[in-house]
């Protein structure tokens, strides 16, 4: 299994979706079949765009836990989303901390920060930031969203109307993809966002 850095914020592990699969193939195979149905949306086979964020959607966790797809927990979530003109984009939420970010008077809201998570490591590589439990007044917390566009020129056009073979190799194809691309292009403004103390 690949190891989090600060190229790699997902990556995709075939043989721990092979040795937990329930049909002796493929774990996210299996849950493709449980979606199917979201597969044909309304018209058969899905645009590309529309292919890839579903099939995104069922590789990483809410939907799939652990994921087909491994996404590294400060990057939460990392999604696919369409933008206006049905384009495949890259939606990530990276919290920050007010020290990566200039400092500007606040008048009505206090400048809280993110705390690390009580329950995680506190010498994780990979911190993930929580906000407070309890707040007496309006505060800030900082986080940004970023949006990268994802090239069609990656995205797979599904040849699949039903559950199967063809569906999870088709759905493994582009989510591959977007992997790599996240780790392409994501990566290097995530840290550059950070200012590279992570």
């Amino acid at each position: 299994m690949p190891d989090f850095d600060h190229t790699t914020l997902a990556f995709v592990d075939d043989i721990r979706d092979r040795e937990l699969a329930s049909d002796g193939h493929s774990r996210y195979g299996a849950y493709l079949a449980r979606h199917a149905h979201r597969f044909t949306g309304g018209r058969s086979p899905l645009l590309a765009a529309e292919f890839a964020a579903l099939a995104w959607e069922v590789a990483t966790v809410p939907v799939m836990a652990p994921g087909y797809v491994s996404v590294r927990p400060d990057i939460q979530p990392l999604t696919v989303s369409l933008d206006h003109n049905g384009r495949a984009r890259f939606h990530a939420s990276v919290g920050l901390r007010h020290g990566d970010l200039a400092h500007r008077p606040d008048t009505r809201l206090r400048a809280l920060d993110w705390q690390y998570d009580p329950w995680g490591r506190p010498d994780a590589p990979w911190p993930v930031l929580v906000g407070p439990e309890h707040t007496d007044r309006p505060s800030l917390l900082v986080a940004a969203t970023l949006l990268v566009p994802i090239p069609d020129a990656i995205l797979v056009r599904p040849t699949a109307t039903a559950a199967g073979r063809t569906l999870t190799h088709e759905a493994k194809q582009v989510v591959a993809a977007l992997t790599d691309h996240a780790n392409e292009c994501l990566a290097p403004l995530v840290a550059d966002l950070r200012g590279g103390d992570w």
